[in-house]
């Protein structure tokens, strides 16, 4: 098994650079739309043969589109619960701050 210190070496050998990023969050926009937030990142610059590469890990999240920060599993209940469209639980969860349950209530409330 190869420690880091003999990987590095080996790398820079080949010609690759690589630099480790401090980074606090990633934030992903899709042409579709989607928006994905990669929290606590682990993000390396690698660069070989004249271009760069980003490597990102961490805890991915789904955020609801235009970049709401609200789960995509907190709009997905509110819908399933109350019958309302996207756009419509987003703008619930905006008003109840966040809280999908406190959302939740509100728009059954408007029925």
């Amino acid at each position: 098994m190869i420690n880091e210190r003999q990987y590095r070496r080996m790398m820079r050998k080949m010609g690759i650079k690589q630099e480790e990023m401090d980074v606090e969050e990633v934030i992903l926009k899709m042409r579709d739309g989607r928006v994905f937030r990669v929290r606590s990142p682990s993000v390396m610059k690698v660069e070989a043969k004249g271009q760069s590469t980003l490597m990102v890990m961490g805890e991915i999240e789904e955020v609801s589109e235009g970049g709401d920060s609200f789960p995509e599993e907190d709009i997905a209940l509110v819908m399933e619960q109350t019958g309302c469209t996207r756009e419509e639980a987003v703008q619930a969860l905006k008003e109840a701050d966040g809280e999908p349950a406190e959302a939740i209530i509100s728009l059954m409330s408007k029925k």
